[in-house]
């Protein structure tokens, strides 16, 4: 396996803790119900993240862990931020990987959790608290640091990783109560629709000034809703919901990933929404981009359509290892669909961080740049559709 000259940890940096909450409560709970966690802790917190507030926990035998929690005051969705959904899909793929029955291929990687606690009188809302993976997260996607082939590499890794999610049948898990069972993408049109017209509406504490509609947003769930793909194929799986490079923990040096983090939007339907997601850079033009002058050299958002030598693998690559793995046929029709409802979905969680921003509620540091970058992600689920030659006009037709 190609390796870099010089590998080190990156990614996962903390900070002081800018979401505050009671440590002196929060280590009294550890020591009455967590001996896995030695208290005190010392508390930080992550500094990338954008929903709910992450924190970097050493406890007094210097071991690490992780507790993610939800965001203090009133909230814009009832169905987000919910840590409790998270620990309950950890816990289950977790004693899955643990089976003698589990093959190391059929292993998902996920860090171990701890405990998860209900209780909003101990530090204000629920939360749970996992391992901590000591490992290299990229937040640039295009991962400049990285010799090419190690980028390919780390890329196929995530793959597997994603086709092993993907293969789960949930109910074999335990969590067959997890969510429904019916087709995914209606359900997520009629939700999602909910939210983006309440995210919407949330005004500025300052300028009173509302977050604003997503543009085209319903011609573009008119046009999903008419031409649905067939979830019969795969049937139905675990849905990570935020399948993504800056969601992986990759071990320090070698291409393998150790950990997928971030699953609070994880529910069951179709596993070609987390391969969509996780692709959907190669389907957007970097010309495209119009971004704020303080986004363009985060490393947050790359376009590799039209500039395949940009790109840290081979689209095609990454698609026929998913198909092999899955035992699918090659090219997957539904992707075109797939893509351009993730980059619509997308639009819509950052139009989420923006309101949350607008309440000053966002976690991460950077969150106001959202209000300008969702219009942008909105416009590119549209654009994918009609470079395959659709029409969204009333009078579209397959």
């Amino acid at each position: 396996m190609s390796q870099s000259k010089q590998p080190k940890k990156v990614g996962g940096e903390v900070g002081e803790v800018r979401a505050n909450i009671d440590v002196a409560q929060l280590n009294a709970y550890l020591a009455r119900h967590v001996p896995a966690v030695k208290a005190p802790v010392s508390v930080k917190q992550f500094k990338f993240g954008q929903s709910n507030p992450t924190y970097f926990l050493t406890d007094s035998s210097n071991i690490r862990f992780v507790l993610r929690k939800k965001p203090a005051g009133k909230l814009v969705s009832k169905t987000a931020h919910q840590v409790e959904r998270e620990f309950t899909v950890l816990n289950a793929v977790h004693k899955h990987n643990r089976l003698p029955s589990t093959s190391a291929e059929h292993q998902v990687p996920v860090p171990e959790p701890i405990v998860l606690c209900e209780d909003e009188a101990v530090i204000g809302t629920p939360f749970y608290i996992m391992e901590f993976l000591d490992g290299r997260i990229f937040t640039d996607m295009q991962m400049p640091d990285v010799p090419l082939a190690d980028r390919t590499e780390c890329y196929l890794s995530a793959i597997r990783a994603l086709a092993a999610l993907s293969s789960l049948d949930p109910l074999a898990i335990g969590l067959s109560k997890f969510g429904a069972t019916t087709p995914y993408f209606p359900r997520q049109i009629k939700s999602l629709t909910r939210v983006t017209l309440a995210q919407a509406a949330v005004e500025d504490i300052e300028t009173g000034k509302p977050t604003g509609e997503i543009p085209g947003w319903d011609v573009l769930l008119k046009w999903y809703s008419t031409h649905l793909p067939d979830e019969g194929k795969i049937g139905t799986r675990i849905v990570h919901g935020d399948f993504k490079l800056d969601n992986l923990v990759f071990h320090s040096t070698e291409n393998r990933v150790i950990g997928i983090l971030d699953w609070e939007l994880c529910t069951l339907g179709s596993p070609l929404a987390d391969l969509a997601n996780l692709t959907q850079n190669w389907v957007i033009d970097r010309d495209d981009l119009k971004l704020p002058v303080e986004q363009k050299d985060s490393g947050i958002f790359r376009g590799y359509k039209n500039h395949p030598e940009d790109a840290p693998a081979r689209l095609e690559d990454l698609e026929r290892e998913y198909c092999r793995v899955m035992k699918l046929s090659y090219p997957i029709r539904e992707m075109v669909f797939a893509r351009s409802w993730m980059l619509f979905r997308g639009a819509v969680i950052m139009q989420g961080i923006a309101a949350r921003f607008a309440r000053r509620q966002a976690s991460s540091e950077r969150a106001y740049l959202y209000v300008q970058l969702f219009p942008i992600i909105g416009s590119f689920a549209r654009k994918v559709l009609e470079e395959e030659g659709y029409s969204l006009g009333p009078e579209a037709k397959l």
